[in-house]
């Protein structure tokens, strides 16, 4: 059993047993809790410990060891009943940390009000990574870090194999940073504007939207 460490999932649904199948191939002790058979005994084997509870009863939680655990992740997304008594439940056994899967704007605005430290909406969160991904085929992947701001990996084109890195002309976009590049499996400082560009480099940049679309129209 976990003492202020660890996570328990609740509600191991494709979410859920995903969370909990990277988490516990990375090491970490998990917890999986389903009220269905079924789901415990899919991940019965990959994960630490696999219990049998439903998540509106505060008592079951309790028995199961939720409150030693310092970081509470609930899957429970098409039950709203049940997600919402799930993440009261987890604040009454004092866990730390509580991320909860909503399904809608509604029931993210009800999580977030009785204390939910994040809430993730996974179909709009996808939904808009692979609008941003298809709009620029030079885009590989981003991270919102909040306030409009954003890392963004570009992949540079063959265009730009031997290019310095001044021939982008970050300069003319004031909240754009070259944070660094992956060339391959190694990391590349930006430190210098001389640093030479290669063909599939990943470029790896800090901005605003706004500056992001603009670059990529240059590219």
């Amino acid at each position: 059993m976990a003492r202020g460490g660890g996570f328990a999932i609740i509600g191991l649904g494709t979410f859920g047993s995903t969370v909990a199948l990277e988490l516990a191939r990375a090491g970490e002790h998990v917890l999986g809790i389903d009220r269905h058979e079924r789901h415990v005994a899919r991940l019965a084997d990959e994960v630490a410990e696999a219990v049998i509870a439903d998540a509106r009863d505060e008592d079951a939680l309790r028995e199961a060891g939720v409150g030693s655990y310092g970081t509470v992740v609930i899957g429970i997304g098409e039950d709203l009943e049940a997600s919402i008594l799930a993440t009261m439940n987890a604040r009454l056994l004092g866990v730390k940390r509580v991320w909860v899967k909503a399904k809608t704007k509604t029931h993210h605005r009800i999580l977030v009000k009785i204390g939910a430290d994040r809430v993730v909406l996974p179909e709009q969160e996808i939904g808009r990574h692979a609008a941003q991904v298809l709009r620029n085929p030079q885009v590989r992947d981003y991270v919102s870090l909040g306030n409009g701001f954003h890392v963004v990996e570009y992949v540079a084109p063959e265009k730009m194999d031997g290019w310095p890195l001044e021939k982008l002309k970050l300069a003319e976009y004031p909240e754009l940073r070259a944070l660094g590049l992956m060339r391959g499996t190694e990391f590349v400082p930006c430190t210098s504007p001389d640093t030479v560009l290669k063909a599939e480099d990943k470029i790896l940049l800090l901005g605003r939207r706004d500056d992001f679309r603009q670059f990529g129209d240059v590219l």
